[in-house]
């Protein structure tokens, strides 16, 4: 089992910054890929950055491609989403995401942001 919890969310306005930190604990060397996946109100859940394990690949939605930025760190048992340049369009919950070796999905409760002048 692995458990994940967020932190960071918040209110910002446009063109703002805001970091978000999952932190995973339980049986984490069985993680492979993590990342942060958001769903707005009335949308379905998507993806918005991925990481392997290593953190040699990442992969972003078009959306949020050169303003985001995902990092990983084995170590702490944590993974970070830097969100720069906010728009009002990135207002959503984020849920961090991971994947074991075995393709087990677990979800972190969300965290909500809104950006709004």
């Amino acid at each position: 089992q692995v458990q994940l919890v967020e932190s960071g969310g918040g209110l910002v306005q446009p063109g703002g910054t805001l970091t978000l930190s999952c932190a995973a604990s339980g049986f984490v060397s069985s993680i492979k890929h993590m990342g942060w996946y958001r769903q707005a109100a009335g949308k379905e859940r998507e993806l918005a950055a991925t990481i392997t394990r290593i953190g040699d690949i990442t992969n972003y939605a078009d959306s949020v491609k050169g303003r985001f930025t995902i990092s990983r760190d084995n170590a702490k048992k944590k993974v970070t989403l830097e969100m720069n340049g906010l728009k009002p369009e990135d207002t959503a919950v984020y849920y961090c995401h991971a994947m074991t070796y075995v393709y087990n999905n677990y979800w972190g409760q969300g965290t909500q942001v809104t950006v709004s002048s």
